[in-house]
């Protein structure tokens, strides 16, 4: 089976440490873990997840288990679905500030070359929307003088 990496990208209006507790709060909305219709989550590292989502009608099962926890730089885990075939493939999250924000960057290697495999980049790109999303509304709206 041929392999690919997705990528995805966004600058998100807080600073990284907060990016960092709204990613790993399963109550946080704008999270990865945030609605799911069953969540199983230990984030620690060697930590196990299941996560159950609700798309299209049906239920997607993904599990994984948590590689690295580096706050508030770096997410990764690995991440195994129907839509990795079962294979085991990586998620790696990072945090770089810029600022008073935070440039998110979500890498997804070892996905099929396929149109299933594919697809994560816009699962992905919705995670990232819903995230700035989320804390641009809680932007503090306080001025510097």
């Amino acid at each position: 089976m041929k392999l690919t990496e997705v990528s995805v990208s966004r600058t998100i209006p807080a600073p990284a440490d907060k990016v960092f507790d709204v990613w790993m709060d399963p109550k946080s909305p704008g999270g990865p873990w945030f609605g799911a219709e069953r969540l199983i989550l230990n984030p620690v590292v060697d930590g196990l997840f299941y996560l159950a989502v609700k798309h299209e009608g049906r239920t997607w099962p993904h599990y994984g288990r948590f590689l690295q926890i580096n706050r508030p730089s770096l997410v990764e885990y690995t991440w195994m679905s129907d839509g990795t075939k079962g294979a085991e493939s990586i998620v790696t999250v990072t945090m770089e500030p810029r600022g008073d924000e935070t440039e998110v960057t979500l890498r997804h290697s070892g996905v099929p070359d396929d149109e299933m495999g594919r697809q994560h980049e816009g699962g992905w790109t919705w995670v990232l929307s819903k995230l700035a999303e989320s804390l641009g509304s809680k932007r503090s709206t306080s001025s510097s003088d």
